[in-house]
């Protein structure tokens, strides 16, 4: 049996033991059907995610829930499992997990679909963006409303909204980070987006992709030199207690969609449907409010454990821009014309 149906059959099976447990459609489809006078069955909402209950994601999540219950009472059921990692999962199983319909919505950075959707690749372009106004504006606007699009084109979901992943930052164990120089040989984990790779590849690093699930264990034991997150994340998951070295690069802005389970949705009444894209809609702008003051409460914290963090000045931010500029040209034969056009390439 492979891992992932493993992983699936141990969601159902164990479906009571977790927050109310994984629906599974097929085992509904197979029950006998109820008197027509039996009370009506609630509608059943799982959403998911891979951090604390106390982050934006995760109350963002709550917010969502807590508006669907009180419009709709009794005839939806909504539970959370606030992070998958967990219950034994990796990261990246929350594609699947939604995907397949044990659950029913998640949400993951847009790097975790590149293989499956390689247009996505655009969004991990370094220095794409000016600053997170921008960022925000193309991810509500045409270039968020056309990748959702081809995401649903190739994978078994509705995309209703982005939450903001922001800029990513890198940390190490070794040495401050003023220059691409000082990079040179540093073993750093990447997600998987080949777009992410080449970019660390040019600024002398040295790559690897690996799951949010194997990091931490690897910062401890010194086998990982640096990664990259926003500050907040590199709090949430604990780096900061290894890594000394904290330089605020910008160097990504990434986007976490929030997908639903395609078949699941399509089926729902259209009241609750268009109650869910506007709770999505509003928890959206909670989350983005939030990123922001828990980028600065992760400074603070990193600092109070004895981190040091590195501002760069405009020539050090011009060398890291120069560094990566190659990769502009060498994408511009991968996008269509269209994608290129609304990153202004």
């Amino acid at each position: 049996m492979s891992r992932r149906r493993f992983l699936k059959a141990s969601a159902l099976i164990g479906a009571g033991a977790v927050a109310g447990g994984f629906a599974s459609p097929a085992a509904d489809a197979g029950q006998q059907k109820a008197p027509a006078g039996a009370t009506k069955k609630p509608i059943r909402i799982l959403m998911g995610g891979y951090g604390p209950p106390t982050t934006g994601f995760s109350l963002g999540l709550k917010m969502i829930g807590d508006r669907l219950e009180a419009k709709f009472g009794k005839d939806v059921e909504v539970k959370y499992v606030y992070n998958i990692i967990d219950l034994g999962y990796r990261g990246e199983d929350i594609l699947w997990l939604v995907e397949d319909g044990v659950l029913t919505l998640g949400y993951q950075s847009s790097s975790y679909l590149t293989d499956r959707v390689p247009d996505l690749g655009l969004a991990d372009l370094p220095f794409l963006f000016s600053d997170g106004a921008v960022a925000r504006g193309k991810m509500d606007g045409r270039l968020g409303q056309v990748l959702a699009a081809r995401i649903e084109a190739k994978m078994n979901y509705r995309i209703l909204g982005w939450f903001e992943n922001g800029f990513r930052h890198v940390s190490n164990r070794l040495r401050p980070i003023h220059t691409p120089a000082d990079m040179k040989g540093m073993t750093i984990r990447v997600l998987p987006s080949k777009v992410q790779e080449r970019t660390f590849e040019l600024l002398g690093a040295k790559p690897k992709i690996m799951d949010l699930s194997e990091v931490l264990p690897a910062v401890i034991a010194g086998t990982l030199d640096a990664q990259e997150n926003p500050f907040a994340n590199t709090v949430t998951y604990g780096v900061h207690k290894y890594h000394h070295f904290h330089t605020a690069t910008n160097h990504f802005y990434l986007s976490r969609p929030i997908f639903l389970h395609r078949p699941s949705v399509d089926a729902w009444p259209r009241a609750l449907q268009e109650e869910m894209q506007a709770a999505i809609r509003d928890a959206v702008a909670f989350q983005r409010v939030s990123h922001v003051k828990e980028e600065e409460d992760a400074m603070v914290a990193i600092r109070k454990e004895g981190g040091e963090i590195l501002e760069l000045t405009p020539d050090e931010h011009k060398a890291f821009v120069a560094a990566v500029t190659p990769i502009y040209g060498e994408v511009r034969g991968q996008y269509d014309r269209e994608l290129l056009s609304l990153v202004n390439l």
